[in-house]
Formats: C-alpha cells, sequence, structure tokens
C-alpha cells in the first residue's frame, strides 16, 4: 500500500503542540508519515515565562524559539519540518503587519506557492489547517495560514498551476482542526468539580460552540504530548499557567482524550457519512489497500 502522509500547517512555533499533538503522535506510532510546516519565526512572540526573561533571551529569540520548536518536534513525532520562512506578523493592528518581510504582507501567490511545492514533494493524502472563521482569535499569520491552505490544496493537483513547483499531487481531504466545546466544558467542569477557580472564563464558555459534523479522533496514551510538547516552547509558555497546566496530569491527561475537527474538503468519493468520523483518512485507506 502506498505510504500514508498527513501534512499540517501551522502559524507559529508553538502551534503545532497546543493543536492536534496528539493526532500527530498517534498516527506517527501507527506509521503515517507526518510532515509540519512551521510558516513563521514568531519573531513577534512575547516572553511569557518569567524565568526566560532575562538577558540574552530576547536579543535571540528567533533562533530559540526555532531550538524550542525541534525540541517539540521530536516530542510530538513528526517526522518532517518545513520552514515556509515568512517572518511574523505580529498581533492585529501592530506594525509587524506591515513588515515587507512578514507573512500577511507577502503575496498571496508567494505563499501558496511555496506550501504547493511541500505538498507535491510530501505527497500527502490528508492536510490539516486552520479555519475560515477565526472571530475568537483573528491573528493575521493564523487567518493566513488558511488562505494559502485552501488555494494551495487546489492547486497542487493542477498542472497548469505553478508548473516549477514539481509533479502535481492532489490530497484528498482537507481539515480544520479546533478546540471544541466539548473539551473546554469538560475542563471548566472539572475546575469546578475540584474545588479550583476555573481558568476559562464566560466569554470563552459563551463562544464554545461545536459544529455538529465533527470528527473525533481518539488520543488516548497520547493525551500527555500536548503537555510535554508545550513545556519545550519555554519562552512561549509559562509552566506555572491554569489554563495549560492548572489540573494534575492524570487528571488533563484522561478527561478528554479526543481531539477534534471539521472537514472542509473531501475528493475520496465516498457516500454520505455515517455516524461520526473517527479516522483522518476515512474513505482513503480501502482505496489505497485495492491498489
Amino acid at each position: 500500500m502506498p505510504e500514508l502522509c498527513l501534512l499540517e500547517v501551522h502559524a507559529h512555533p508553538d502551534d503545532e503542540s497546543s493543536k492536534g499533538a496528539g493526532t500527530i503522535a498517534r498516527y506517527h506510532a501507527e506509521g503515517v508519515r507526518t510532515v509540519l510546516v512551521t510558516c513563521t519565526g514568531g519573531e513577534e512572540g512575547e516572553i511569557l515565562n518569567p524565568a526566560m526573561d532575562r538577558p540574552g533571551v530576547i536579543e535571540r529569540l528567533q533562533e530559540i524559539r526555532f531550538e524550542e520548536l525541534d525540541r517539540a518536534v521530536a516530542i510530538i513525532g513528526y517526522d518532517e519540518l518545513v520552514l515556509l520562512g515568512y517572518r511574523d506578523s505580529g498581533m492585529p493592528g501592530s506594525p509587524a503587519n506591515t513588515n515587507p518581510a512578514s507573512f500577511a504582507a507577502a503575496p498571496l501567490d508567494d505563499a501558496v506557492g511555496r506550501l504547493v511545492a511541500v505538498i507535491r514533494r510530501t505527497c500527502p493524502q490528508v492536510m490539516v489547517t486552520y479555519p475560515r472563521e477565526q472571530a475568537g482569535y483573528p491573528h493575521p499569520d493564523h487567518l493566513r495560514v488558511n488562505e494559502i491552505s485552501e488555494a494551495a490544496f487546489d492547486a497542487a493537483g493542477d498542472p497548469s498551476m505553478y508548473p516549477d513547483a514539481g509533479d502535481p499531487w492532489q490530497p484528498l481531504k482537507l481539515y480544520y482542526v479546533t478546540w471544541s466545546a466539548r473539551r473546554v466544558i469538560a475542563m471548566h467542569e472539572k475546575y469546578l468539580e475540584l474545588g479550583l477557580e476555573s481558568p476559562v472564563t464566560e466569554e470563552r464558555l459563551a463562544r464554545a460552540v461545536d459544529s455538529p459534523d465533527l470528527t473525533v479522533i481518539d488520543v488516548s496514551g497520547f493525551n500527555n504530548v500536548s503537555r510535554e510538547a508545550l513545556l519545550a516552547h519555554e519562552t512561549q509558555v509559562d509552566p506555572s499557567s491554569k489554563f495549560w497546566f492548572g489540573l494534575p496530569p492524570e487528571v488533563m491527561d484522561n478527561l478528554h482524550p479526543f481531539e477534534e475537527y471539521t472537514l472542509a474538503r473531501d475528493l475520496t468519493g465516498r457516500g454520505p457519512l455515517e455516524g461520526v468520523e473517527d479516522d483522518l483518512f476515512a474513505g482513503i485507506r480501502a482505496s489505497l489497500e485495492s491498489r
């Protein structure tokens, strides 16, 4: 059977650890080739860990963030890391948005072409990106990740598009990664059950509404991977953060051992889904095995 490959597109170093890390660890353990595309160097990130707020860190923040990314990639189990080569665009409305080297200011065609070249070289059947709707966190780089991912998904299989980017390859499925409402609510309720103050705000709870067609991946046995990978990002993640680490590890690991996705594109040609999809490669495995 041809090699299964899963490609994820993320904006900054550390995004790969907070979104879908358990899924990657599970599929990597199953023998699926896993590829991470990180679009920026995270130069505009703030130092959120007081222990790292010291001389010599901010001056070489991009270099340090890449070192942190390498450690997280090894923890999660990515087989390949690809740096798309853009500068962090900063938060909405910041001067970094207009830096010509930034991801947000880069010509869309250039960014799509770079991602198309990666897709054609690595040949993923499945791609994972951010959703179109990002009202809760409208970071320019996260919005651009969606834009280039959707465009590259279409262009990669079209021989008339980016002819110098390699032989055409058409991925079959595109997913949006999401922090599901059920995960947020389960965490909030567990804090209250244990008599602890919940770090989940009322505003976050109000936004916790799931799409009815979620794909649910069981990450039992891999739920700790996200925590360990996040801790590798020492400059960006405060190890005393109540949101990420306020619950005991043994509680958090078993609280919600699932990661959720929304299927955005499906070119497998299969019929209507019955029930909840529980495999990003559903509809792909059988067709490959028959070849």
